[in-house]
């Protein structure tokens, strides 16, 4: 399987861009200090992209496999990548 230039490698084979990772690592950097998952709008406000670039990401992290949500529950984001696999936020 071919990955993007730029991807981190996973033990399991799967591997994120450096995009996704800083995504990854923002999930778990605004649920540790908040003790609850960040909404969309939390990663939209940090990153300076729009609402639909950010439920795009969301989507794609969630077919990736990294994260798992539960549909129409509000900051349901479940981080699904061992905290030493992530990349430190940018």
């Amino acid at each position: 399987m071919n990955q993007k230039s730029g991807a981190a490698c996973r033990p399991n084979g799967q591997g994120f861009t450096e995009k996704q990772g800083q995504y990854l690592a923002f999930i778990y950097a605004y649920s540790r200090i908040f003790r609850r998952p960040p909404a969309e709008a939390d990663m939209q406000h940090h990153f300076g992209v729009t609402p639909p670039s950010v439920h795009q990401m969301v989507l794609t992290l969630e077919r990736a496999g990294l994260i798992r949500r539960q549909p129409s529950v509000p900051r349901s984001i479940e981080l699904l990548v061992a905290p030493q696999e992530l990349p430190i936020l940018k």
